[in-house]
């Protein structure tokens, strides 16, 4: 096992039990957003995926913080939201540290051609092949996770699309009942014979 895959088993080891301490602090009847939260601190406690994706993360954070304070009618989508969030954290997390390593081989492999006048050139030149052919890989796979960070982005626009639908529908529901609420007023006010109050005035609608 080399130094550097010792470091990193290390680190995950302290991130999951970091993980799991935030876990037991979250509340007890939200088991869903403690196992959101719990992936987040995973992200946050390794040193290798502390230094990324910081804007994704803290955008889950946020989704994260919101659905705890959604009223029980809302709470199915802001966990939803707050669940797209993470995972696009994840992949935007795992899409730079490919491309990290993207990097690494690359300056590997050019170091590898320098070398390779100075010492036997055939058995450098394999060597960089087979560099050029993993930095192939990872790049392929970085592509792949970049598609997928599209598609939850999509996705997650979609879900806010449908919050802000079901928030129009609640506010035109608001509005009827009001006007049914007046209208009957008025009703009864000319039953009585006396004057019927001023109609509520209708609200402008917001500005896009």
């Amino acid at each position: 096992m080399s130094r550097r895959e010792s470091l990193l088993r290390a680190g995950l080891a302290v991130a999951l039990s970091l993980a799991a301490s935030g876990a037991a602090a979250a509340p007890a009847d939200d088991p869903e957003l403690a196992r959101l939260s719990q992936r987040l601190t995973v992200l946050e406690a390794s040193p290798d995926t502390a230094q990324v994706g910081t804007f994704e993360r803290y955008r889950a954070r946020q989704a994260i913080d919101a659905a705890r304070e959604a009223r029980s009618r809302d709470r199915p989508a802001a966990v939803q939201l707050a669940d797209r969030r993470v995972e696009t954290a994840e992949i935007v997390v795992r899409t730079q540290l490919a491309q990290r390593e993207l990097d690494r081989l690359d300056r590997e492999r050019s170091e590898l051609l320098v070398e390779a006048s100075r010492r036997d050139a055939d058995r450098a030149r394999a060597e960089a092949e087979r560099l050029r052919v993993q930095a192939q890989i990872q790049a392929e796979e970085a592509e792949r996770l970049r598609q997928a960070a599209d598609q939850e982005a999509a996705a997650r626009q979609q879900a806010e699309g449908l919050l802000d639908d079901v928030a129009g529908k609640q506010a035109a529901k608001l509005r009827a009942a009001r006007e049914r609420d007046a209208e009957l007023a008025r009703r009864e006010a000319e039953l009585l014979g006396v004057e019927p109050p001023p109609a509520t005035p209708k609200p402008k609608p917001k500005k896009k």
